[in-house]
């Protein structure tokens, strides 16, 4: 199989997965509506410049090396997720907007779901557990092989959470008039983070 494709596969195949980037799209384009969910998209495929980056100057090797740093990264992904759930279920109207707020400025759900994207530990064991089958040398220029692969990850995340923010705005939009069940909905988005948050420290307190 051409190495090309079977990465785009590998790429299909972990994106696919619910994690702490599907969970920031979904929350976003339920609390803001669909163009702050393509603004979460495209935070998630800035950073994924972040990762490739990574991946082909060998930093993934350095996670393997010293397990203390992947371990916190397992930590700092987990708390900040679990403080976005938190926020979820203390807020006294969850998803349903307020009289008169405004929405959160695009630019800082952008920023926001980059950092979410360098938090999440699944990218970082995608990095060092598949990456280092595709870097060949023999392939060519490292670099023009990270370009392509990043392409590669980028179309996966544009697809796969783009399909995640048009289906949670559609869910929103249907809500509308109806606050309770928005609310009760957002109550429930908030403890599946605050679940994945959990899952995700016990995780990194067995690896200690």
């Amino acid at each position: 199989m051409d190495p090309l494709l079977l990465f785009a596969l590998l790429s299909i195949g972990i994106m696919v997965v619910p994690g702490m980037d599907m969970a920031f799209v979904l929350t976003s384009a339920l609390v803001d509506g669909r163009r702050a969910g393509f603004a979460a998209v495209a935070g998630m495929v800035a950073a994924a410049v972040v990762h490739v980056t990574m991946g082909a100057l060998g930093i993934g090797l350095l996670l393997q090396v010293v397990p203390a740093a992947f371990n916190l990264l397992l930590a700092a992904g987990a708390l900040y997720v679990g403080w976005i759930g938190w926020s979820l279920l203390r807020s006294r109207v969850a998803l349903a907007a307020a009289e008169g707020s405004v929405p959160r400025a695009l630019d800082r759900i952008f920023g926001k779901a980059a950092l979410t994207c360098l938090l999440n530990p699944k990218a970082y064991l995608f990095t060092l557990a598949v990456f280092p089958q595709f870097l060949r040398p023999d392939r060519g220029p490292i670099a023009t092989q990270a370009i392509a692969m990043w392409a590669i990850v980028a179309t996966t995340q544009v697809v796969v959470y783009g399909a995640v923010a048009v289906g949670a705005a559609r869910l929103r939009d249907s809500l509308d008039e109806r606050p309770a069940a928005q609310a009760r909905l957002g109550h429930a988005v908030g403890v599946l983070l605050l679940a994945t948050a959990a899952w995700t420290l016990a995780h990194a307190w067995r690896a200690q």
